[in-house]
């Protein structure tokens, strides 16, 4: 993130309420995505935050980052019970047994498809034919929950392992990630991100 833009820039209106959700919006959110670890990051913050808001993982994420290696996904795929136990202790993330324990089988998971791959970036974007879907929704009541692709999505990463990663989380990624351009078109960002 480089800082806060103008207020006065229009935004899609979820990101209006808090300065950290107006940051991320305005760095983060639909840019696209390539880089393993930023990927493997965002698919166990996803996660995590199934049932709570965004802005919880967003205030808490500094702190997953240091518990979880940097979120390298070699490192978080040898954590055993001891650490699993250490984590369930620490206020600074989500203390859930199972959403602790799906980031470390999905560690696992995602170094085989990055073995089957040659990298998980590889093996995402071709759910979107390597680029990113470019919507044009007007109002927020049009984005939908989740599509097509992203039941797809859960269905072969459900497959291979991983957890946590149904079509809701799995489209909330795509938004994340960047594969799908979900920025209202009255947006500052969508112009930005469908050039």
């Amino acid at each position: 993130m480089t800082g806060p833009l103008p207020p006065y820039l229009t935004r899609c209106p979820w990101a209006v309420t808090d300065p950290l959700y107006m940051d991320y919006h305005d760095h983060e959110w639909g840019v696209a995505l390539h880089d393993d670890v930023r990927l493997f990051e965002l698919l166990v913050l996803e996660g995590a935050q199934a049932g709570l808001s965004w802005l919880t993982i967003l205030r808490k994420r500094p702190c997953y980052r240091q518990l979880f290696d940097g979120f390298e996904p070699a490192a978080v795929a040898c954590f055993g019970p001891e650490k699993v136990e250490e984590l369930l202790e620490n206020p600074g993330i989500i203390r859930n047994r199972k959403k602790i324990e799906a980031a470390i089988q999905n560690a696992r998971a995602f170094l085989k498809v990055q073995e089957g791959f040659g990298s998980f970036d590889a093996y995402l974007w071709r759910f979107v034919g390597g680029k990113p879907v470019q919507n044009a929704w007007k109002e927020m009541a049009q984005v939908p929950a989740s599509t097509k692709t992203s039941q797809e999505l859960a269905k072969d990463l459900k497959q291979r392992g991983f957890a946590f990663v149904g079509p809701t989380i799995c489209y909330a990624y795509m938004q994340s990630a960047g594969l799908v351009n979900d920025h209202l078109v009255s947006c500052f960002c969508h112009a930005r991100l469908s050039a």
